[in-house]
């Protein structure tokens, strides 16, 4: 059985844990606060989670562990038939990751963690994001899934990274800077699905642990 790794708290596990839901494919949860660096090294290179645990050996980086569960567990298909189609779907994920997502992370430690962040900063993260904001809304769909017609590998992305791109502009910049596009009925919508219900409980209930492990 395949062993996902990492915790509940973290975007880029509770996209792994989507897809995984989504397909009905067996798992277990190991959770990974308080465990020794050197053991999580150990299958991780960076040490980052999530990581997941195969009967062949560990894999690491979150959409490394999505295409593989797409390529292993193909049905129900997360990636549409067509290769055009499936790269449109790509595209997407890269988008919201590196484009969106990693950008609006430099301001999580203030926005999250009690932490401060530069004036600089906050005016470079604003900047990027007025360039990048709208042409991410030349790729994404809401019609009524983020890449069109079908529940993709997209969605299990767009519905674990939006939330918290929302929550850190509007507590560091004082406004939702995604309220241009139709983020916040699209999250509604998702939040019906009960795999998604079901991460988003669990992150809640994970959020205790997570802070007491981060201010150690």
């Amino acid at each position: 059985m395949l062993k996902l790794c990492g915790f509940a708290a973290s975007n880029y596990y509770n996209k792994v844990k989507l897809v995984l839901l989504e397909k009905n494919v067996p798992f277990e949860e190991c959770v990974t606060l308080g465990t020794p660096k050197a053991e999580i090294l150990a299958k991780s290179p960076l040490g980052k989670v999530p990581y997941l645990e195969t009967e062949d050996g560990t894999l690491a980086e979150s959409q490394v562990l999505v295409n593989y569960i797409e390529a292993r567990y193909p049905q129900p298909a997360l990636l549409p038939a067509g290769p055009f189609r499936a790269a449109k779907v790509q595209e997407l994920i890269t988008f919201i990751e590196l484009h969106l997502e990693l950008v609006v992370r430099e301001l999580y430690g203030a926005a999250f963690f009690g932490g401060t962040v530069s004036d600089s900063t906050k005016e470079r993260v604003r900047k990027q994001l007025a360039k990048n904001i709208p042409a991410f809304a030349q790729l994404a769909k809401f019609s009524p899934y983020i890449a069109g017609e079908e529940f993709t590998l997209a969605d299990c992305v767009a519905v674990c990274h939006l939330p918290l791109a929302i929550s850190a502009t509007k507590k560091i910049y004082g406004e939702d800077l995604l309220a241009v596009l139709p983020v916040k009925d699209y999250l509604k919508r998702m939040a019906e699905r009960p795999s998604v219900a079901k991460i988003n409980a669990d992150r809640v209930a994970g959020l205790p642990e997570f802070m007491a492990s981060f201010a150690k």
